[in-house]
């Protein structure tokens, strides 16, 4: 696999970040992620024009929502989004907080520890919601053979910085490529416990239901817990609302049945935290294809239309 080309933004980018740390982390744990969230939330989203995709996404899943709320959110998500981007990079300091997590769910914690003695495979589903390591940080802390799988930043100058940074709060880690998956299968398969996030659009995902509204999803989480016999969980790390300390909601495993079944099941668990915290979670993402589907009907709209003459028969 070639190295991904290095741009202007790329270095622009690793500058600014690496400026950021410098600044930040002479402050301490509380205030440098108040400053990162508020340079997010009222200078690099409105530069970067992540407004209006935000805005519509909220109002795809909340057609109702009163304009008041609808300005609150497009300040408070991208402050919790750069939150859990420097939480990441504080190393010890976040696990502190990460192990003080209130553990919210006797049962599904109670199904966690009896598949760690045992030796089962767990497969633990969450999506860009909170912070995302809280569940991956309480767990190692309590001893379990717990491995996530990660997607590789899009700026190669800064992917480095960003893989140390995860894996000091633990391993094992698996590349989001073929030799990553096939390791993460491995230790899936030797009773191992794994995390994934499935809240992005998929192309080749089923048309499944999320906030009433058709999503591609990935059954890959379902189809390997069908296949290995392993627990599927859903778990959250939910912020609190001092933007700093956590819970960790565990939910009780999802029952076997069809790939499907267990993946829309996933997507109302999910849908149900979004719901009770919306600043929660990254409306930036193209859930639901929408951005797709404006380019579609500019790009059809655009296109001339050919009158066709018709040419009258000879005798």
């Amino acid at each position: 696999m070639s190295a991904q080309p290095v741009t202007l933004w790329h270095r622009l980018e690793y500058v600014f970040m690496r400026v950021l740390f410098a600044v930040g982390f002479r402050l301490s744990y509380r205030r440098r992620l108040g400053l990162v969230g508020w340079l997010n939330a009222q200078v690099l989203c409105p530069l970067a024009g992540l407004r209006p995709k935000m805005r519509r996404n909220l109002r795809h899943a909340f057609p109702e929502m009163p304009e008041t709320e609808m300005r609150r959110l497009l300040r408070a998500v991208p402050d919790s989004m750069a939150r859990t981007m420097m939480e990441i990079f504080s190393g010890e300091e976040f696990r502190a907080i990460a192990a003080a997590a209130e553990i919210k769910g006797a049962e599904g914690m109670a199904a966690l520890d009896a598949a760690h003695r045992d030796g089962r495979a767990v497969i633990l589903v969450s999506g860009h919601f909170g912070n995302y390591d809280v569940p991956r940080a309480v767990f190692l802390g309590r001893g379990f053979r717990m491995g996530g799988l990660y997607r590789p930043m899009d700026n190669p100058l800064f992917n480095e910085t960003y893989v140390a940074a995860i894996k000091a709060i633990g391993e094992p880690l698996f590349p989001r490529s073929r030799r990553g998956m096939a390791e993460m299968v491995r230790f899936l398969r030797s009773g191992g416990m794994i995390g994934l996030l499935i809240d992005q659009r998929h192309k080749q995902g089923a048309p499944l239901d999320f906030f009433g509204r058709e999503a591609l999803t990935p059954l890959s989480a379902a189809e390997m817990a069908i296949k290995y016999d392993a627990l599927l969980v859903p778990v959250y790390g939910v912020r609190h609302a001092d933007g700093v300390h956590f819970d960790l909601v565990v939910e009780t495993p999802i029952p076997h049945g069809s790939a499907e079944e267990m993946t829309q099941a996933l997507n109302d668990s999910l849908e149900a935290q979004i719901r009770k915290h919306p600043e929660q979670w990254l409306w930036m993402h193209d859930r639901w294809g929408l951005r797709h589907a404006e380019k579609r009907a500019e790009k059809k709209a655009r296109k001339p239309r050919v009158k066709r003459s018709r040419k009258k028969g000879g005798g």
